[in-house]
């Protein structure tokens, strides 16, 4: 597996030869540094860690400046670690996006936007009930029914119910490099990714 930790930056749209219009999500991923190199000898498994983005040395612990110190570079502000990486890489060695190649297939892992709390016509879809008539007391948006008092008298595990809405981890998968920008760090990838613009988004293989 080959990965690289990177930041969402908006989305555009490309036209191939043809004509036909690919929306496209631009991502500034890496350059990533290698700040632990883990063995199955030393640590059960085989792992890289890469940590990606300036932090001022003031912000950070004294652990963390001793870490990073290791491989010789400045206090990051993300770190992750990546499982049987591909590409043979050294402590203090650097992970540019050069390791992705047009036409490549990846999946990219984010945090969704979070919705705060919602009702269960925007968070689950309900329809609602039909035309308001008189007596129904501005009750098109309820959830309904939730149970039955007279089995099991009480409301049953899963029922949808309003609640907190987004903020979730996802990963998309089956997603293509449409275009590598090498000199700025860019990654352009088909389809949405998951966040909102700024957010930390993770690219493997």
């Amino acid at each position: 597996m080959k990965g690289i930790i990177g930041k969402k930056l908006g989305m555009t749209s490309v036209f191939d030869p043809s004509g036909k219009q690919t929306p496209c999500t631009i991502i500034e991923a890496g350059p990533c540094v290698v700040t632990q190199v883990k063995s199955k000898e030393t640590d059960g498994y085989s792992a890289l860690q890469l940590s990606f983005g300036d932090k001022k040395e003031k912000r950070a612990t004294k652990a963390e400046i001793n870490h990073f110190s290791k491989s010789q570079t400045t206090p990051k502000r993300f770190s992750k670690e990546f499982r049987n990486f591909s590409i043979e890489k050294n402590l203090g060695e650097t992970v540019t996006v050069d390791i992705f190649s047009e036409g490549e297939t990846v999946e990219v892992v984010g945090t969704t936007k979070g919705k705060g709390f919602q009702g269960v016509v925007k968070r689950h879809g309900f329809s609602g009930v039909g035309q308001q008539s008189h007596g129904q007391h501005d009750r098109q948006r309820a959830p309904g029914s939730l149970g039955n008092s007279s089995d099991a008298s009480r409301v049953m595990k899963g029922m949808r119910m309003a609640g907190r809405m987004g903020n979730d981890r996802v990963k998309m998968k089956g997603l293509k490099v449409v275009k590598v920008f090498a000199e700025k760090n860019y990654l352009l990838v088909s389809g949405s990714v998951p966040g909102h613009n700024g957010s930390i988004v993770l690219i493997q293989k």
